[in-house]
């Protein structure tokens, strides 16, 4: 999400009045301690709002009905195992109106809704406890489909019990062999030690029993889930049926609850001590979002975007299945006190279970900053500015800014003699545009960065009005995690034709949202009977409610930013990204922004620049050949070993994605672990054959390096990571090749 100041782009205190004075009429009599009031209260507040602020709010029909009615059934059962075809039946004459409904604060079909949810995991919870005391064979040939996509409702009662049998079985096998597994390990790594006296009194389990032990794990987790369920409070549940209606309006607008609106800003804000790992719900699974830069994650290294944690253990503790826990139990699970171990167990993409232990500590604001290194070739050295987010302290005059570390990073560089420079944008997922704006003039002075539209206003140019600072040769290395603020800064470098873009597709986010705090847009009056009667707060809103384009006219949104060289990357044969949503605003494109005159530099003469840049010849492009550096790199990518895997495990994560399908017998069960676990080996393998990267630390950053032993082990783990860096590696080689 990006984040003004200096453009003013927010909501000014005139709006929210407005706002108040538009809604108020509607609530002074409203009885808001009665459950329907305060519904009433929270949706017409909301959907007012949307209404009056959203970039563009989708018009209250038909149309808008039927998104609703199928966002709100897939986020409650997107694995089809709760309702069935007659409920479906039941719910399809409400499928075109609930805009109805919504004009008239109706909730009919969010109690049907309730009604057939609380019946069928009633239902499913008593269908479970008779499960799991069947007796379980994995010698047939079952198998379980897992793409809810490629599957439909069950039928009847009948069809959902069989679901379940299927499901059930399932976890049970994959909790009996992780358990076999572990057991054959211990039994290697005693018989390896020659253990004589057996301290641990440890006895090896039977066929029979790891499946018993197997299944009253699974039974313990599955009954804290429907346990879970059964203790929803109303305005939890209602939540759900309020962000099927926000999201239907496109994938950034969410209603939070003041609980959920608290741990979210805990969780941003970094001030605890934890992994410093961001966290993400996926259906009901809980993914790794990001790894902040310095983290006790970071440091630790092995915890990656992506990966589903599946258990948590407290040190040495019995590790606890998380499956079917909330995102705020597991960050409370992952937080602790400092210099404690918490050992995550995680699947990867490729299947592959792997227990990484990391110890907690405070995340680091002093990591998140912009940081450089010097990267030693046979042609110079090359200059590297890994920068993390797009950050700004809007709250102090000096306060430090993103745009005025590069800026100095890229002094420094300068100053150690660097043949070029290499920005990492990598799942830098935004921040500042008043930052954005203001270091894209480090590198092609004053100009156009960005034009920025609200709803039918006229699109804002944004304009750096520095000078520029660099004029070497430049590479951006952006991937699938590179959104917002990375995409804006990458697309105007390519417009611009100053620098290479290098990597994948960027993830296509084109839009701002803001938070509004709901209880500063109703009535006063209503606010205070709300406080008498002891009322919690409504929430907030997170609302989109700008655009983003480039300086060619197109916008970033859903297509993001497609590199001039792209690498293989393992996420590149799925759909991710903004496009991945139904609901995302669209594609399109506006005029062009007028580009200056370029200044004088010493890569060439002044030439005029105006127009549609993909029209125009720039000063920039004169310093490099795309075509012949893409030619270039694909020689080398197609002679790397380490990219062929990549793009193996690319293919089979995207057969993984398309076909999901798992056999419930034991042996062909194992064999699709084994072939994950061959792959992971590799990877390893092809890993320490790496020609690592000659890197070191800059002159002028020594003395700050080893102020302190944190300090000395935080940079020997960032320069650790880039050594083994193969995509840095060939953004290195194509600096090379652009020098003269």
């Amino acid at each position: 999400m990006l984040h003004f100041m200096k453009y003013k782009i927010g909501i000014p205190l005139l709006i929210i009045v407005a706002l108040a004075a538009f809604f108020s009429f509607k609530y002074v009599n409203q009885d808001v301690s009665d459950v329907n009031g305060r519904r009433t209260l929270l949706l017409n507040t909301v959907m007012g709002v949307i209404q009056e602020e959203h970039f563009a709010p989708r018009p209250i029909d038909d149309t808008f009905s039927s998104r609703v009615f199928n966002k709100l059934i897939e986020t409650s059962d997107y694995e089809k195992k709760i309702f069935t075809k007659e409920d479906m039946a039941q719910f399809a004459p409400y499928r075109y109106q609930i805009d109805d409904q919504i004009k008239s604060s109706s909730f009919e079909f969010y109690e049907l809704y309730q009604q057939l949810y609380t019946k069928r995991t009633a239902q499913i919870e008593q269908f479970f406890k008779e499960l799991i005391k069947s007796d379980f064979s994995f010698e047939g040939n079952e198998e379980i489909r897992l793409n809810p996509d490629k599957i439909d409702f069950a039928a009847d009662d009948k069809a959902l019990k069989e679901r379940w049998i299927g499901y059930v079985k399932y976890r049970v096998l994959a909790k009996y062999m992780e358990l076999k597994k572990a057991q054959e390990d211990e039994i290697h790594r005693r018989d390896t030690v020659k253990i004589k006296v057996d301290t641990t009194k440890f006895v090896a389990q039977t066929k029979a029993e790891l499946i018993n032990t197997a299944k009253s794990k699974v039974e313990l987790n599955l009954q804290k889930y429907f346990t879970k369920l059964k203790k929803l409070k109303e305005e939890d549940r209602f939540a759900v049926y309020i962000n099927a209606i926000t999201l239907s309006e496109d994938p950034h607008t969410d209603f939070f609850p003041p609980q959920e609106k608290k741990n979210f800003d805990v969780q941003m804000s970094g001030e605890f001590f934890g992994i410093g790992a961001q966290l993400k719900m996926e259906e009901d699974k809980v993914k790794i979002a990001s790894i902040v830069a310095g983290s006790p994650s970071w440091k630790q290294g092995e915890l990656k975007a992506n990966d589903e944690i599946i258990k948590i253990a407290q040190g040495a503790a019995e590790p606890e299945d998380i499956q079917g826990y909330e995102l705020d139990e597991v960050v409370q699970k992952i937080r602790g006190e400092k210099d404690t171990e918490v050992r995550l167990t995680v699947r990867r993409m490729d299947g592959s279970i792997k227990v990484i232990p990391i110890i907690r500590g405070k995340v680091t604001l002093e990591e998140t900053f912009a940081k450089s290194a010097l990267i030693k070739t046979e042609k110079g050295k090359i200059g590297y500015i890994y920068l993390n987010e797009f950050y700004s302290n809007f709250n102090s005059v000096d306060g430090r800014r993103s745009a005025d570390d590069v800026a100095k990073e890229v002094v420094k560089l300068k100053e150690e003699g660097v043949k070029g420079i290499i920005l990492d944008l990598r799942y830098n997922g935004g921040g500042s545009l008043n930052d954005v704006v203001d270091m894209a003039g480090v590198f092609v002075g004053s100009g156009p960065v960005v034009q920025v539209k609200t709803s039918d206003a006229q699109p804002m140019i944004l304009k750096s009005r520095n000078s520029v600072n660099y004029d070497g040769p430049f590479v951006i290395m952006v991937n699938q995690g590179s959104a917002s603020a990375s995409e804006i800064l990458a697309a105007a470098m390519q417009d611009y034709k100053r620098a290479v873009i290098v990597g994948s597709p960027t993830f296509g986010k084109g839009t701002v949202q803001k938070q509004y705090p709901l209880d500063e847009i109703i009535e006063p009056i209503v606010k205070l009977k709300m406080n008498n009667n002891n009322e919690p707060d409504l929430g907030s809103l997170k609302l989109t409610i700008q655009k983003f384009y480039r300086i060619n006219g197109g916008s970033t949104q859903l297509k993001g930013v497609t590199p001039d060289i792209i690498l293989p990357d393992v996420y590149s044969e799925i759909e991710v990204g903004e496009r991945k949503d139904k609901a995302a605003l669209p594609y399109d494109e506006i005029r062009p922004a007028q580009l200056p005159s370029l200044p004088n530099t010493e890569m060439g003469q002044k030439i005029k620049m105006s127009g549609a840049p993909d029209n125009v010849t720039s000063i920039w492009a004169k310093a490099f050949d795309i075509q012949k550096l893409r030619s270039q790199s694909a020689k080398r990518v197609a002679a790397n070993k380490s990219f062929d895997i990549i793009k193996e495990n690319a293919k089979r994560l995207k057969k993984l994605d398309e076909e999901n399908i798992v056999s419930l017998n034991e042996a062909k069960f194992k064999k699709m672990q084994d072939d994950a676990a061959t792959l992971s080996k590799k990877i390893e393998e092809l890993d320490k054959s790496i020609v690592l990267l000659d890197i070191e630390n800059l002159v002028k950053d020594k003395p700050r390096i080893t102020a302190d032993t944190a300090a000395a082990d935080r940079n020997k783990t960032f320069l650790r990571v880039l050594k083994k860096d193969i995509t840095l590696a060939e953004a290195v080689n194509i600096i090379k090749d652009m020098q003269h």
